[in-house]
């Protein structure tokens, strides 16, 4: 029996899409936490502030539904974007139980600077393909996202 590396992945798995996706994503985790660390911030941030630059004004609620992030660390984030005046709450004048997000122009001066953090992330994370590649990347996987989203 030869010996065989400690880190060898099974060759059933070498071609299965499932777990390829997966090795890939964590690597993506890894860079978007490194990257995002050193420019000061974390992923949920970028998350958060692009969907209230694009989208405008949204509920706590409304934040986790469209960022796929968790209610509760949909708050600690926003505490931490508020903490340095990134985003402003204020209460919703219909339901004053409820807090209103808006990004404040700080917020969008530093989602401009983390957009260009995340191009560097998709730079590195794709290097080994061409921009035909990486397009066709993004169709394929887009298709996979949207078929299982309607279930």
């Amino acid at each position: 029996m030869s010996a065989t590396p400690a880190d060898a992945t099974p060759a059933r798995l070498q071609d299965a899409p499932s777990w390829l996706i997966n090795q890939v994503s964590l690597h993506a985790q890894r860079l978007v936490a490194a990257h995002m660390a050193a420019a000061g911030a974390r992923g949920y941030h970028y998350r958060l502030l692009a969907a209230l630059e694009e989208f405008g004004p949204a509920s706590q609620a409304d934040l986790g539904r469209r960022t796929g992030i968790d209610r509760s660390d949909v708050v600690a984030m926003l505490n931490e974007l508020s903490d340095q005046g990134l985003v402003r709450r204020s209460p919703d004048p219909s339901d004053r139980r409820r807090n209103v997000i808006t990004i404040t122009p700080a917020g969008t001066r530093r989602l401009h600077r983390l957009d260009r953090v995340l191009a560097q992330i998709q730079d590195e994370l794709l290097a080994p393909l061409s921009p035909d590649e990486r397009g066709e990347l993004v169709r394929l996987l887009s298709r996979v996202l949207a078929h299982h989203s309607r279930r």
